[in-house]
């Protein structure tokens, strides 16, 4: 008798032990994590950085070789249309000008009523006019009003630009290597730029420039300034892509609508462009939405059971999403979790579950890190 109840307290215990243990791991799941879909507004972007460059730039030249008499300007200088920037000594230019004059005139009073009178008249003439560009060649004037970027010359040096150069930071350049302007890349004696006229080249992804459109708003932030911002519009969309580890990016110019005072050429800044917009929608965290084959699917929590139901996406943002079938305001989605982790410090199992969000975990701790 005494063997028997022993055997069936044992037995008592064991089926207590296994119940519990099972009441222990049910206690342990946890409850799908979910969102209740809403109404409001949703807006997709892109973003890309660069560096601020003017929309209009020139690297001015002389149109004849000679000596530097003359530098009016320095770099960081704002000059008008049609001012004088520098000047070459024009004395031989002006001598040959001179004769030039002369030949041409006693060409126009033999008249040209023969094949050889004409044509000593067509070649003086010819002379004329190359001189009288010689002339004009001799100074750099302003085509338009700007400020002065780089400086590649200095007075009693050549017109080819070689003697030190002085570029906007105030920084001498070396001989014969004058300064760069602003993203064009070309130099000349004098570079000149149009500050009111700014622009970006951001390089977007491949998949991001296939939502772009010429016309569609951006808004620039600065690196050096925070708090400042800038308007402007997508102008123009490279069609060659560059490739650069792999990765197709396409070069987008945004010009700039608003110039806030503190901008200066060759700042850093980042552009968002904005791809898309929907107002009063039924929208659901974008996490919960996923998208295999073209087709996009969310789980929708009904009557406790999970429910794999077809969606369809209309402007998909970053946080939120909008659905424009398959889904009702109201509804409630099942929010994916991450992977499970699992651990055996100190004989305790740890288990982490996350919200479908990057650091989804409690505390701001990664779903499954200990």
């Amino acid at each position: 008798m005494t063997n028997g109840a022993l055997a069936v307290l044992l037995l008592g215990g064991a089926a207590f032990a296994y119940a519990q243990l099972g009441t222990d791991e049910a206690a342990g799941e946890t409850a799908p994590r979910t969102a209740t879909a809403g109404r409001g507004a949703v807006t997709a972007s892109v973003t890309a950085s660069g560096s601020v460059e003017s929309a209009r730039s020139r690297a001015l030249t002389f149109g004849t070789s000679g000596t530097v008499e003359r530098v009016n300007v320095k770099a960081g200088d704002k000059v008008r249309k049609g001012d004088i920037l520098a000047e070459v000594d024009d004395a031989a230019a002006r001598e040959t000008l001179s004769a030039a004059e002369a030949t041409l005139a006693s060409a126009t009073a033999d008249g040209t009523s023969t094949a050889q009178l004409y044509a000593a008249y067509v070649k003086a003439r010819n002379a004329y006019r190359e001189a009288r560009r010689a002339v004009d060649g001799t100074v750099i004037r302003a085509p338009f009003a700007g400020t002065v970027t780089a400086v590649n010359g200095s007075v009693g040096g050549s017109s080819s630009g070689t003697g030190s150069g002085q570029t906007q930071s105030g920084q001498s350049g070396q001989s014969g290597q004058p300064a760069q302007q602003g993203g064009s890349g070309a130099t000349g004696f004098v570079e000149l730029a149009d500050t009111r006229k700014l622009q970006l080249v951001g390089s977007f992804t491949e998949s991001d420039a296939g939502r772009l459109k010429v016309g569609q708003s951006a808004t620039v932030t600065f690196d050096a300034l925070p708090g400042v911002t800038a308007t402007g519009k997508v102008s123009q969309i490279q069609p060659v892509a560059s490739t650069s580890d792999n990765v197709v990016q396409y070069p987008v110019t945004i010009t700039f609508g608003s110039v806030p005072a503190q901008v200066r050429l060759g700042q850093t800044a980042t552009v968002e462009v904005v791809v898309g917009s929907a107002e009063n929608a039924v929208t659901v965290p974008t996490a919960a939405i996923s998208t295999t084959g073209g087709r996009s699917t969310v789980t929708l929590l009904r009557d406790g059971a999970q429910v794999r139901t077809a969606v369809e996406v209309g402007v998909r943002g970053t946080a939120t999403s909008e659905i424009t079938s398959g889904v009702s305001e109201g509804d409630v989605v099942v929010l994916p979790s991450v992977a499970t982790g699992t651990g055996t410090g100190n004989g305790q199992q740890q288990r982490g579950f996350g919200g479908g969000f990057p650091g989804g975990g409690p505390g701001g701790v990664p779903g499954g890190a200990r």
